[in-house]
């Protein structure tokens, strides 16, 4: 069963995807300072193109499922670090 992004296990693996995400970037912000339903681009976290694949890549290598640049659902998955976890926690493999 798909966990939407209120769901417990989205919750409980917040702290940690925002961790992976300001290690991965290297980021000027503590990862429980990043609001989890900021957006990751423009006024929220202002990622660009080149950080989403390299989150995509290190969640890739985490938790061994492979994201695609061509998915149709990305702009969704991307849009805030909780729709991120939200589709992490549904299709994660480790």
């Amino acid at each position: 069963m798909p966990h939407d992004l209120s769901s417990p296990a989205v919750s409980a693996l917040l702290p940690e995807v925002s961790a992976l995400v300001v290690e991965a970037l290297n980021l000027d912000v503590a990862a429980a300072e990043i609001d989890p339903d900021a957006s990751l681009f423009g006024d929220g976290l202002d990622l660009d193109s080149i950080d989403v694949l390299e989150v995509a890549l290190v969640v890739s290598k985490r938790y061994g499922f492979q994201m695609q640049a061509d998915d149709a659902n990305n702009e969704a998955t991307f849009s805030s670090l909780r729709s991120l976890t939200a589709h992490i926690a549904n299709h994660r493999t480790v």
